[in-house]
């Protein structure tokens, strides 16, 4: 069972629009995270799937600027092994994919209220897509750090932060596929 703090501040506090995060976040694969990430947005989602994709996307892009910025940081470091340092400037490349993916999605669900029919489809496509594309590159980013000659405190930080990230990447794309099924079955929320 999942346990709802209220946040404080500009956050909402209506029970429905958190019971709303909390009923579409069961299709994700961290049910849990979502709604403790999307919950601080149910005054902005009021039960708008949309909102609710644009919202977890938001909240993927933020955290991956952060790693981003994080790795990129580490790249700079001395000290690293050989292994690491190339682990990490792969890594590097696959966070500067990355956060364009996401910040292009989050962009294009934007504009989803103008298009219907098949242009619909072919944007949301593109959102699908490029999320989808984020996802892989963090994985591919974790897996980098595979070698066990590389375990240590370097390992460690990258594959927390990436499986975080990738958790709440999964999240958002779990919630885009929602809304696009929804649309395309007509239920979608203007």
């Amino acid at each position: 069972m999942i346990t709802l703090r209220h946040p404080t501040g500009n956050a909402a506090t209506d029970p429905s629009a958190v019971n709303y995060i909390s009923a579409s976040c069961r299709v994700t694969r961290y049910p849990a995270l979502c709604v403790r990430c999307l919950s601080p947005y149910a005054r902005s989602i009021q039960g708008n799937d949309q909102q609710l994709a644009k919202a977890a996307i938001s909240v993927s892009l933020n955290n991956a600027k952060s790693t981003a910025a994080y790795v990129s940081k580490l790249s700079g470091s001395s000290g690293l092994k050989p292994s690491e340092y190339q682990a990490i400037k792969d890594c590097n490349n696959n966070m500067n994919n990355c956060v364009p993916s996401l910040n292009q999605s989050v962009q294009e669900l934007g504009k989803m209220a103008r298009f219907r029919g098949e242009k619909f489809e072919w944007h949301m496509s593109n959102v699908e897509t490029w999320v989808s594309s984020a996802l892989t590159n963090l994985n591919t980013c974790a897996s980098g750090f595979s070698d066990g000659s590389m375990d240590g405190p370097v390992k460690d930080g990258v594959i927390r932060r990436m499986n975080y990230l990738a958790q709440l990447t999964s999240n958002a794309l779990a919630l885009v596929n929602r809304f696009a099924l929804k649309h395309k079955a007509g239920t979608h929320m203007p």
